[in-house]
């Protein structure tokens, strides 16, 4: 079935209005299912794998902050990082549907890896984190930026939005910017494809967002 993007005029963001509709049954029957590791083989275990690495290279193996991991799938990148000593967790709108978000706690750190472009309800994801995450804590995230890929008036040709994926919301780095003003946190990147919000800067974060 062939699915349209529409297009902010003001600040980039581009998303699939069709899709934002879906129930969570219908994500998993069309986007979610057993043939979902074919179009993104990363997603089982190597992009995993190389998050948990890098986060052991930025924090080091025995970080005191308590980590979630939001969108985590199958939780293999909280599983990886548990048994280097990290205090790690995994929660996945998808996955633990029957996990209410109070019970989880607060966060220092919060991760989203390839998660943005796949929310249908931004607004939602941004509630979530918010409550979540503890006062002083950091979100850090992944998302590839629209900026010199989608342009008005020309056909979507990005390889990046594609709606079999789950790339169904897809941010510039203004939307990212005026969606972290209206929700309280300041907002950095690091290149086009790592992002932070953050309200202040905690000590264990400081080497990092200086750079953003």
């Amino acid at each position: 079935m062939p699915i349209y993007y529409a297009c902010c005029g003001q600040c980039g963001f581009c998303f699939a209005p069709e899709v934002m509709t879906w129930s969570l049954d219908e994500f998993s029957a069309r986007i979610y299912n057993d043939e979902y590791a074919w179009v993104d083989p990363d997603y089982v275990e190597a992009r995993p794998l190389g998050n948990a690495k890098n986060l052991q290279a930025m924090f080091g193996a025995l970080p005191s902050f308590r980590h979630l991991d939001y969108g985590g799938g199958n939780g293999t990148l909280a599983s990886v990082l548990r048994e280097s000593g990290w205090n790690a967790v995994s929660y996945d709108p998808f996955v633990n549907r029957d996990t209410p978000l109070d019970q989880l706690g607060k966060f220092d750190l919060i991760t989203a890896f390839e998660v943005f472009e796949h929310v249908p309800d931004v607004q939602q994801l941004m509630a979530d984190l918010r409550a979540l995450l503890a006062p002083n804590g950091v979100v850090l995230f992944t998302t590839l930026l629209t900026d010199g890929n989608i342009r008005p008036r020309e056909r979507l040709s990005w390889w990046y939005a594609s709606p079999r994926n789950g790339h169904i919301s897809l941010f510039s780095k203004k939307s990212l910017a005026v969606l972290s003003q209206a929700c309280g946190f300041n907002f950095g990147s690091f290149s086009a494809g790592f992002h932070v919000f953050f309200s202040a800067v905690p000590e264990w974060a400081a080497h990092l967002i200086r750079k953003a």
